[in-house]
């Protein structure tokens, strides 16, 4: 039985895969791992803007409930919100009910624990039992009182918003800021926190209806947020994804700033007032050459860990360090939150931007981004491409091409029947040439899915 978290919990197409019982179970399992130590754990639940997140959010507060459980409902808020209330509301753990950047058909369940962090491996594999036992009815029904109650407080967004605004002592007035939120879980909150930092705020794709999150707009379609911001003059634009867990930013000349660079930025302004600890910066893999250089050549260290904002957030949590993320936009500020935090993360960059009075597309000239080029294979198998002395040769002979100034990576996805090849280095022709060779390869020797 192939595993039924991901690598962001429970993800899927709704009524397909992701249906209402299985997250009635999955709120049953979650209630009896954190009833082991309380007999009635409370959970905070927030969800996306999603058609189908009202009929999950019912479903996993039953599950809840059925043992024991109590359920507080935050309604649409950001996965961050959740991650910082659990923590500053006492809550036993917390869950929200979002796919992220995915289309609209498809919905995620993740949990957090007391402390606001996503739950290791070891834990799901835990709930993954408890499912089972749920489903063969094999848990306990508690009856008369020993029932949960589920309440809705449509405030916590608010406390979530003031504790955003709190992260800055800089008023963000005289800077006219172009907001994408999505169509998803911060199209309210967002605009709040700017607007009340001082700031002059354009909102766009700020009205949910349920099908239209992430859908041409966002992080993931940042092309029409380049467009608003030059056509409004405006400082910089801010990006989230469906639950804003992720931020991109575009320049006052409309040129986008991945996660790399807004890392680079605000991990110097933390070594610019001493607070950047031990003057690390973490990246993952895929984070670009000029992101490690840029880094070295301003007296911080940087390290890489496997592709994932988890596998970030561990190597933080066990080093105590204050700022690491992804390329994507996911960027995690641990001495503020406990996650990936898309509107904590733009209020910092907004706050650079207004304390040094200069132009983002100045601020952003520390780092040199070397062209990167990806070309993603589907396979009939990804697994014994590592063992295979022909993709092996392949790459070594283009990681010799490259020399010092490129890289190449290959790795396999985690979620999808792909391959995916990366080369990085000074000269775009010279990596679509080497990435292509390699992708051949590849497909000739695992075999092209149908």
């Amino acid at each position: 039985m192939a595993r039924l978290f991901g690598t962001d919990g429970v993800r899927g197409v709704v009524n397909e895969f992701l249906t209402p019982e299985l997250a009635y179970h999955l709120g049953r399992a979650a209630a009896t791992h954190f009833g082991k130590e309380k007999e009635h754990p409370t959970f905070l639940i927030g969800r996306d803007t999603r058609i189908s997140g009202s009929m999950l959010e019912c479903a996993l507060a039953s599950g809840i409930c059925s043992v024991g459980g109590n359920v507080v409902m935050a309604g649409v808020v950001p996965t961050p919100a959740v991650a910082y209330l659990v923590k500053q509301q006492g809550f036993d753990a917390g869950a929200v009910i979002s796919a992220s950047h995915n289309p609209f058909p498809d919905n995620g369940i993740k949990f957090f624990d007391g402390s606001g962090f996503k739950l290791p491996d070891e834990v799901e594999d835990q709930l993954e039992v408890y499912v089972r036992q749920s489903a063969d009815n094999e848990l306990p029904r508690p009856t008369g009182a020993g029932i949960g109650r589920v309440e809705y407080n449509a405030n916590l967004a608010h406390h979530y918003a003031h504790f955003v605004r709190h992260t800055i002592d800089t008023s963000l007035e005289g800077l006219t800021i172009v907001y994408d939120g999505a169509n998803g879980a911060a199209s309210s909150v967002g605009p709040e926190i700017l607007s009340g930092l001082g700031a002059k705020v354009i909102n766009i794709n700020v009205n949910p209806d349920g099908l239209n999150i992430n859908h041409h707009c966002g992080s993931t379609h940042i092309e029409g947020l380049q467009v608003a911001v030059q056509q409004h003059h405006a400082d910089l634009g801010i990006a989230n994804d469906g639950d804003a867990d992720r931020c991109l930013l575009v320049d006052e000349k409309g040129q986008v700033l991945d996660g790399d660079q807004i890392m680079l930025l605000c991990a110097l302004k933390l070594k610019e007032e001493g607070k950047l600890k031990d003057d690390t910066v973490v990246g993952t893999v895929m984070s670009n050459i000029g992101f490690h250089k840029a880094a070295k050549d301003l007296g911080m260290k940087t390290f890489a860990t496997a592709v994932g904002d988890r596998y970030v957030l561990e190597y933080m949590r066990e080093h105590d360090l204050s700022v690491g993320g992804e390329q994507s936009g996911h960027v995690i500020f641990l001495d503020h939150n406990t996650t990936g935090d898309g509107m904590l993360t733009a209020v910092q960059v907004a706050a650079l931007v207004k304390e040094k009075d200069q132009p983002l597309s100045e601020l952003a000239g520390i780092m040199t981004k070397y062209p990167q080029v990806l070309i993603n294979v589907r396979v009939a198998t990804k697994t014994g491409w590592e063992e295979n002395d022909i993709i092996k040769a392949a790459i070594v002979t283009a990681e010799g091409e490259l020399g010092a100034e490129g890289r190449v990576l290959v790795r396999a996805s985690g979620t999808e029947p792909l391959i995916r090849v990366m080369a990085e280095g000074p000269n775009l022709e010279e990596l679509q040439s080497l990435c292509q060779e390699i992708a051949d390869i590849i497909g000739r020797e695992q075999g092209l899915a149908d």
